[in-house]
């Protein structure tokens, strides 16, 4: 494939305003990628999503150029009231925050204020490389937003047999409060090479809904790096579904006492979607807590993964950390894959993990029968339920809703 995707220095050449070190470090983190190329089954973080073969599979040539900003409109949700930031390939187009105090709001394009680390991750390494687009937001001490903010995330037609490097980085200052959806529409074949880093100071919280609108021969690489302080607390609720391929690799380090992360995705996969989850859960401080839970129902030839570890250092004392995947197996052909791992150093913790799957039962579904049903209204009744129990982490009643609706329709598709 490599043959056919030619990258080169000239490309780093020609990004405006880039110090000489940040020059070096692009052009080390080229090299490093070249070398090693797409990642495949081989590398141990990627042996159940190999992704040179997919990329060989579905693509005859590629190209990372600079893609040209172009203006287009989008309908907004009406289902509830939001803030908005709306993003064309990865470009801040426009902003809309009139629910709020705007001047508690920081909002620019493409920050390049990342710490340059080298990542043993190819993907990692070809977004630093190579990212252009993207935008960074700041929240203000003590300032709580109202609304969500709903983050348009539009992938146009020109992206066709393109990857696209994206960097993002939201930071919310001390007793600062922001809620957020992350709501993708894709109209291309194209790869999306994201990398997003989000700073939450003491006694912050951010909540993130990521939902994938539509269909689509997309194929997304998502790397989240989420630094926590004192008391501060992130939480991440996954509706996607959709795209041909799909992997989000979750990094959350808690880095100071009484910070909390909580991961949990609802995911309904159909014909020859490939998504896989994986995070690293980094217990740095005493007295933290994780929560994660995936569940996973699978149909026809789609394939799930999930990939979780939680680290504890030997300072985490007090550490309460729980992790549980499910998947739920509609056909034969259906493949879930589950690597749980916990690496503990602490001797006062309370860990647990647990992976299980199978098929819909069948007492549940002769019981929902007997009442009336026919097998498949019992099966999408069995689904719904199953998949519901992340929605219930969802507060406001108008956004459970229409989470809900999404997922009843990729439902009823099936």
């Amino acid at each position: 494939m490599l043959e056919n995707f030619n990258i080169n220095s000239d490309q780093i050449n020609k990004i405006n305003k880039i110090t000489s070190e940040e020059k070096k470090f692009r052009i080390k983190n080229l090299e490093l990628f070249k070398t090693v190329g797409f990642p495949n089954k081989r590398h141990e973080d990627w042996k159940f999503s190999d992704f040179r073969n997919i990329v060989d599979t579905n693509f005859n040539t590629l190209d990372a150029k600079k893609v040209l900003s172009i203006s287009k409109k989008i309908d907004l949700l009406e289902d509830f009231e939001h803030n908005y930031i709306f993003l064309i390939n990865g470009n801040l187009h426009s902003s809309n925050f009139n629910y709020e105090k705007k001047e508690k709001i920081k909002i620019n394009s493409y920050d390049k204020s990342f710490e340059h680390k080298i990542s043993d991750n190819p993907m990692i390494c070809l977004n630093h490389a190579l990212a252009e687009n993207g935008y960074s937001l700041e929240i203000e001490k003590d300032y709580k937003f109202k609304k969500i903010v709903v983050i348009y995330n539009l992938y146009t037609k020109n992206l066709e047999n393109k990857i696209l490097n994206t960097k993002n980085k939201i930071k919310l200052k001390e007793n600062s409060e922001l809620h957020v959806m992350d709501y993708t529409i894709n109209e291309s074949k194209f790869i999306n090479n994201i990398y997003e880093e989000i700073i939450l100071e003491k006694n912050s919280k951010f909540k993130n809904i990521y939902i994938q609108n539509n269909k689509s021969n997309g194929f997304f690489h998502k790397f989240l790096k989420n630094k926590l302080s004192l008391n501060s607390n992130y939480s991440n609720l996954i509706f996607s579904s959709g795209l041909k391929f799909n992997k989000l690799d979750i990094e959350c380090d808690l880095n100071d006492k009484n910070s909390e992360c909580n991961i949990l995705s609802a995911l309904f996969l159909n014909k020859n979607e490939h998504q896989e989850i994986k995070t690293r859960i980094n217990h740095l401080a005493p007295n933290c807590k994780s929560f994660q839970r995936v569940k996973n129902v699978l149909s026809h030839d789609s394939k799930g993964i999930f990939q979780g570890k939680i680290f504890v250092k030997d300072i985490a004392q007090k550490t309460d950390a729980y992790q549980l995947s499910k998947a739920l197996l509609l056909n034969d052909d259906a493949e879930f894959n589950s690597k749980p791992e916990l690496e503990i150093y602490a001797d006062d913790v309370k860990c647990s993990h647990g992976s299980t799957s199978g098929s819909v039962d069948e007492d549940s579904l002769y019981y929902l029968m007997t009442r009336g049903l026919n097998r498949v209204e019992a099966t999408k009744l069995l689904i719904k339920g199953f998949l519901n129990e992340v929605t219930e982490f969802i507060k406001s009643p108008s956004i459970k809703k229409f989470i809900e609706k999404k997922l009843e329709e990729n439902i009823n598709g099936y």
